[in-house]
């Protein structure tokens, strides 16, 4: 043994650092070994493991250079500095699982949703079923089905979008939203007994569905600046390239917009029907021609 530190004594610097640098790879390639069993050990989801393995390589990588450029640049001498290059090294490296954990505290903090609510963030709408520490589940609405109906997925959403994008919630302070029911009459209708009709049905299907609107706007308005003058239904007139357009405006809960249209649609359709001097338009082309024999030159 003295004959091994006798020579390592004698050898040239370069040496001893290489040989320091070895040691230095395999401890934390071992550490890494140990790291990445103790994640695959206690988690199950794919997405995790996989984020977890990306980090834990990714801080390896970083630690191999500060300790390795330890040894071999003499400018790394300060504990100091070294600590702080490795703080930095790993907040760099660990900047998405920082990130979802500053989201998370935001969660708990602000309570931009809870669990049960109906959000939007991006593109991805659904009813949150779960918040953690790294992410937060919500049950997909949309997409390829119609309205607000479920598609069945359930989508992990990282925590870190809350600080990025927009989120909206269909619920948390104001539980109710606007709907609209564009309904599209021919020229020739008689629009004012339509729009008579639509007002009458939308009374009687739609006006119910806002009791409680008031209240809660007046519990919102001591958090937000909410304020509606009218919340009863009421129905808008425009001129459209196929017709007149009637458009039903009403105010509903998010979860009954699918129910409430259709019970609507199914009255409109029912009352139109006895009617025949009403009728719903579609996209039309119309072609006028000039009478012929005006054009016609007569021959003698």
């Amino acid at each position: 043994m003295n004959v091994v530190f006798q020579h390592l004594s004698d050898s040239p610097v370069w040496a001893i650092k290489g040989i320091q640098s070895i040691a230095i790879i395999l401890v934390v390639y071992l550490l890494r070994l140990l790291a990445g069993g103790l994640v695959k050990r206690h988690v199950t989801d794919q997405l995790n493991l996989y984020n977890w393995r990306r980090g834990i390589r990714t801080v390896t990588a970083i630690l191999l250079i500060i300790l390795v450029g330890r040894v071999w640049i003499r400018g790394i001498d300060s504990i100091a500095t070294f600590l702080g290059l490795t703080s930095a090294g790993i907040a760099i490296a660990m900047h998405d699982t920082v990130a979802n954990i500053a989201g998370y505290i935001f969660i708990l903090w602000r309570k931009p949703f809870k669990v049960g609510d109906r959000v939007q963030i991006g593109e991805t709408s659904g009813d949150v079923i779960d918040a953690r520490l790294f992410q937060f589940s919500v049950i997909e609405i949309g997409n390829w089905v119609e309205a607000d109906q479920s598609t069945g997925r359930i989508v992990h959403i990282p925590n870190n979008r809350i600080l990025r994008e927009p989120l909206c919630n269909y619920e948390t302070g104001f539980e109710y939203i606007w709907h609209e029911i564009p309904v599209l009459i021919t020229f020739e209708s008689n629009w004012k007994a339509a729009k008579e009709i639509l007002s009458t049905i939308a009374r009687e299907k739609a006006e119910h569905l806002s009791d409680g609107a008031e209240a809660q706007i007046r519990r919102a308005a001591m958090k937000y600046l909410i304020y509606f003058k009218h919340l009863t239904p009421i129905v808008y007139t425009a001129v459209k390239d196929s017709g007149v357009q009637l458009t039903i405006r009403y105010i509903v809960k998010p979860r009954r917009r699918r129910t409430s249209e259709q019970e609507v649609w199914e009255a409109i359709l029912e009352a139109f029907a006895k009617r025949t001097d009403i009728t719903l338009a579609y996209p039309t082309t119309r072609f006028y021609a000039h009478n012929e024999e005006q054009l016609t030159t007569p021959h003698h």
